[in-house]
């Protein structure tokens, strides 16, 4: 009785072994995907609070998103940035502010659709006393891959150490929300969470049908084992 018995119990170990480790990777997934539901809630809380005043050092770890007010001038410089959104290809304006209490920092305005013809009249103009909401932003969108700018000026990338020494600002860019007054370039582009990738049900679905799968060839393959010694 003992022999039959043994052709069972190395089939039935990697079975259930790796059911299990299936399993608990869904598991795992499913609690990922938990704290990255609470962590996009804080977020999108943390975005739509009541703006403050701009730190006077701003840091990528405690003020990441922070709304901030700042007042001032727009004094006619920008860079163009390309970047392709959800919703198709965008520029946007990048441009230099100088705030009141005479600290130089970038605003991102917003932009348009880049199925509209770039040219110098639909660039930032000087624009006096304007108040300006939004949120501060570090964009991860610039790498060793990213292209340099090109002849035209137009970037691929908002990176802020780049962008701040060719505006000669502070790296520091507030993405507007609210901007009191409009030269009808941009439309604003605001800060929000549904870039921030939250793909954990997805993977937790393949892992638990990958566990299913391999239940399945387990139960096959003992079935198979008792025909054959049937």
């Amino acid at each position: 009785m003992g022999s039959p018995l043994r052709r069972y119990v190395i089939p039935l170990i990697f079975g259930l072994g790796g059911f299990a480790v299936l399993l608990s990777l869904g598991l795992w997934q499913m609690q990922r995907l938990a704290w990255k539901e609470a962590l996009l809630t804080e977020i999108e809380d943390r975005i739509g609070a009541a703006p403050v005043a701009l730190p006077d050092a701003p840091e990528i770890d405690a003020h990441r998103f922070l709304p901030v007010v700042i007042e001032g001038d727009f004094d006619g410089h920008d860079i163009p940035v390309f970047i392709a959104r959800d919703g198709g290809p965008v520029y946007r304006l990048v441009a230099s502010f100088e705030t009141s209490k005479g600290r130089r920092v970038m605003v991102d305005r917003g932009g348009f659709s880049a199925l509209r013809t770039l040219d110098p009249t639909m660039r930032t103009g000087p624009m006096a006393a304007v108040r300006v909401v939004g949120n501060l932003h570090w964009p991860d969108e610039a790498d060793n891959w990213t292209p340099a700018p090109d002849a035209t000026g137009v970037h691929y990338g908002r990176d802020l150490a780049v962008m701040a020494a060719e505006l000669g600002t502070e790296p520091v860019l507030i993405v507007a929300r609210e901007v009191s007054v409009s030269d009808g370039t941009a439309t604003p582009y605001p800060v929000t969470s549904a870039g921030i990738p939250n793909n954990h049900l997805g993977y937790a679905v393949q892992w638990f049908g990958l566990a299913a799968v391999w239940a399945g060839m387990t139960i096959f393959l003992l079935w198979r084992i008792r025909k054959r010694k049937a």
